[in-house]
């Protein structure tokens, strides 16, 4: 079974094959693991994350139409449920200080804090300023390591587009910078 591709595997899994379930959480769980900790510092909630993204592919794996790359297929999923999570996690105040005081925070989405992190102000300004499509395609192509098809796959959006809109957030950026 170790020489089937994924795409296989999925419809597999999407027939209620165990085994092939097994073989697809082998081969891509380790990689989904760096991708969602580059996103994500909390590791437990990269370890829920990517519990909750298998127990979503053994579901919906037979909706897998087959139509891109299954590992486009299984980020779009695993950053969905890491999505899902950190607005649960912002949903739910967290206490700050001893019991009982009134004092609430409210963390930081994990892109925040890779920005925080990684770049300048005047980057992180140019960053914040590019349309959000433009944005999508540049966390997904360069922050994530995506392919442009895995990008196209994970954004909805043909090839093409992401190239294009890259190519524009490049520009856009480079103006902004100069």
């Amino acid at each position: 079974m170790m020489d089937v591709d994924d795409e296989e595997l999925l419809r597999l899994v999407g027939r209620g094959d165990r085994r092939a379930f097994d073989v697809l959480y082998a081969r891509n769980a380790p990689w989904l693991v760096l991708r969602l900790r580059r996103r994500c510092r909390d590791p437990e909630l990269v370890r829920e994350v990517l519990q909750e993204t298998f127990l979503t592919v053994w579901r919906a794996a037979a909706g897998y139409r087959g139509d891109g790359a299954a590992v486009g297929w299984l980020w779009s999923v695993a950053a969905g449920r890491l999505i899902d999570a950190r607005r649960r996690a912002l949903a739910r105040p967290q206490s700050v200080g001893a019991p009982g005081d009134d004092v609430l925070a409210w963390s930081p989405s994990a892109e925040d804090e890779a920005l925080a992190g990684a770049y300048d102000a005047e980057l992180e300004r140019a960053l914040h300023r590019l349309a959000p499509e433009l944005r999508a395609v540049l966390q997904a192509t360069v922050l994530d390591g995506l392919t442009v098809r895995e990008a196209a796959v994970l954004l909805g959006v043909p090839e093409g587009t992401v190239k294009t809109r890259a190519m524009r957030a490049r520009r856009e950026l480079r103006e902004a910078l100069s």
